[in-house]
């Protein structure tokens, strides 16, 4: 396999993926932290079974592909063997808060600056210094030496149907039955509702779940290298991790400013994740134009620029320390049945319940 080709055809799958993710949360209101404020603030379960809807199709779908063997899940980072429950925990605890605070999660940054909305554009460049801190800075110090090392071992890796295999279930018995468990039983829960059964909430739960399988599909198989001519050992080409990768939104905003600063080092290149970010905010224009929907926006207080600024560094912080965002973990993580991802799934909406509570017990008390 030309590894130069490879790189080029991986990237423009990349671009492809996140724009059509862009394109679809834009048109349907995809937004997890909307999610889990209409349930909080109205009690309305829409958004959420859209999110729960777009987990299950994720689920089905990455179970799909590995089941015909085109991709083997145990090469995405969320299967290790190393649970690392209180970096989850505290990690997605302070993402869940700092969406809040800001306006939306990662991946809904980018959507808002596709739109128009340059309080998101503040957010991006903060989010994404920090996460860099967090990975390779003075944040990643305390991350490493103190969170990471609370952890559990898990010798075949955390994946749902391996500790069930490691319970005495048949191999097939271990794959299947969480597959149909939760992702089938998340994708019925959403549907039930005949209420749902909008243009806008199945293509925002069902686009966004097979964007997500399409992510799984381009690194884990188109760009599958058997036998890398340089290292002689298998590879994925054109990931950050090197591992098989699907869309998140923390991390690639990091290595996206690093590689816009590093521009003129031969050794920064583009990355799956840094194209599909770039293909976002491209989709999400694409769409605010289209339906008339895109508006310049600023900073409308102070307050509302601290609010934003904190928001995006408990992103960034948390983001990294839980080793993904909503989407990263939330939909991209669970799809693959890890233990880790489904625990920073709950961290994160009980943090933004939380913050979101707050702000309602505010508004009341200065009401």
């Amino acid at each position: 396999m030309d590894t130069i080709v490879a790189n080029s055809t991986l990237l423009w799958l990349g671009l492809a993926v996140g724009a059509a993710f862009g394109a679809i949360a834009q048109k349907t209101h995809f937004c997890t932290m909307g999610a889990v404020g209409d349930i909080v603030n109205m009690g309305d379960w829409t958004r959420m079974r859209m999110w729960l809807l777009a987990i299950g199709v994720a689920i089905l779908g990455a179970a799909g592909l590995e089941a015909a063997g085109l991709i083997n899940l145990a090469n995405s980072i969320y299967r290790s063997a190393s649970f690392t429950w209180l970096s989850y925990l505290i990690g997605g605890a302070c993402f869940g808060i700092g969406m809040v605070l800001a306006s939306g999660c990662g991946g809904k940054t980018l959507i808002r600056i596709g739109g128009g909305n340059l309080k998101s554009l503040v957010v991006f460049i903060v989010l994404g210094l920090v996460a860099y801190m967090t990975m390779r800075g003075v944040f990643g110090v305390f991350r490493v030496s103190v969170l990471d090392k609370v952890a559990l071992t898990f010798p075949n890796g955390q994946g749902l149907p391996a500790l069930l295999a490691g319970l005495g279930l048949a191999p097939a018995m271990a794959f299947w039955l969480p597959v149909l468990a939760l992702g089938g039983g998340l994708t019925v829960f959403a549907l039930m509702r005949k209420d749902f059964w909008t243009l806008d909430s199945l293509l925002g739960g069902i686009g966004v779940g097979l964007v997500i399988v399409a992510g799984w599909y381009v690194t884990g198989h188109v760009g599958y290298v058997a036998e890398h001519p340089d290292t002689l050992q298998e590879a994925f080409i054109a990931t950050n991790s090197g591992r098989m990768e699907s869309l998140s939104f923390v991390a690639p905003q990091a290595y996206t400013l690093e590689w816009l600063m590093l521009w003129s080092d031969s050794t920064r290149t583009m990355s799956f994740g840094i194209a599909t970010a770039l293909g976002v905010i491209l989709g999400a224009w694409a769409s605010a134009l289209a339906t008339g929907t895109f508006r310049w926006e600023g900073f409308a207080s102070v307050e509302d620029t601290a609010n934003h600024l904190l928001g995006a560094a408990l992103m960034g912080f948390g983001g990294v320390t839980a080793m993904g965002c909503t989407v990263g973990q939330g939909i991209s993580g669970v799809s693959t049945l890890a233990l880790g991802s489904i625990v920073t799934f709950g961290a994160i909406v009980a943090g933004a319940a939380a913050a979101l509570k707050y702000q309602y017990w505010r508004l009341m008390r200065e009401g």
